[in-house]
């Protein structure tokens, strides 16, 4: 992995905008239900059809999709999963910190893992292109057309929410959250349930943009640990910037401090091998 040392580059001049390569496979006719739709529907509140089976057989399209990601996503070497709003224009400052960001961490030898869509995603894949990294997309079916940014190289199609989601922290080493709506938040919590729950270790969580996270941080702070819903500890879980430099550093700092941890492990578990074998 690239060693060069993190430092303030100049932020490069916005790109033009650019539109989505749309995914024929998920293009859908008005009022065609996608597949999370469906295997998420109450049959009780419809007329049951015949074939009763579909829910079981529809087990293997999901393990078609967990065997595809991580087929594909195996042969990544370390990576960082960013997020953030689609609704992010190229002209935004959020956009540039986000493709700044990426840059960094490019540069430093990890890939960068977006939903693939517009925004901050198309940011981040620009950045992860331009540092020389690899460049991942993870595209989910939606009601309404998104598409892959043009800055993917390697794109994943997925119907299934739950097994998109499960390629973002399987393959990842941090999070970069940059501000967005409730698929942001969905992916920000449910990355400190992991955490908190022990599911995943050393594994840094960062908030960019300290004015708009602000007033979350503040009621986690005075209403949640306030009520003992969580303890002071969990807040520690979350790391607040507003500067690219900072929260590349953070992530390869852990990067390191987990690699040095990981060989020592090794190296003490080959001398026990070594003298239960004496």
């Amino acid at each position: 992995m690239s060693r060069s040392r993190i430092e303030g580059k100049t932020t490069p001049a916005a790109p033009p905008p650019q539109p989505p390569v749309p995914v024929a496979e998920f293009h859908k006719e008005p009022g065609q239900e996608t597949e999370d739709e469906r295997l998420l529907s109450r049959r009780e509140a419809r007329v049951v059809p015949s074939d009763t089976t579909t829910d079981a057989w529809r087990v293997f399209r999901i393990m078609g999709e967990f065997v595809e990601g991580f087929d594909t996503l195996a042969r990544l070497g370390p990576a960082v999963s960013i997020f953030g709003s689609a609704r992010v224009r190229p002209d935004d400052a959020q956009y540039f910190a986000a493709e700044q960001t990426a840059r960094l961490l490019a540069e430093e030898g990890f890939a960068v893992i977006t939903g693939g869509g517009p925004g901050i995603m198309e940011a981040a894949n620009k950045g992860a292109l331009d540092g020389g990294g690899d460049s991942v997309g993870c595209n989910i079916e939606l009601p309404f057309e998104q598409g892959m940014n043009v800055y993917v190289r390697t794109a994943i199609n997925f119907r299934y929410f739950f097994v998109r989601k499960t390629m973002f922290v399987k393959y990842a080493e941090a999070f970069v959250i940059f501000p967005g709506g409730f698929g942001t938040m969905d992916e920000l919590f449910e990355s400190l349930t992991l955490i908190q729950t022990g599911k995943v270790r050393d594994f840094p969580v960062i908030l960019f943009g300290s004015r708009y996270w602000s007033g979350l941080l503040d009621w986690l702070r005075e209403t949640m640990l306030a009520e003992g819903k969580i303890r002071p500890e969990d807040l520690d879980l979350l790391v607040v910037t507003d500067s690219p430099e900072q929260a590349a550093a953070t992530i390869v700092d852990c990067y390191r401090a987990n690699c040095a941890k990981a060989e020592r492990q090794s190296e003490g578990a080959r001398i026990t091998k070594g003298r239960a074998g004496a």
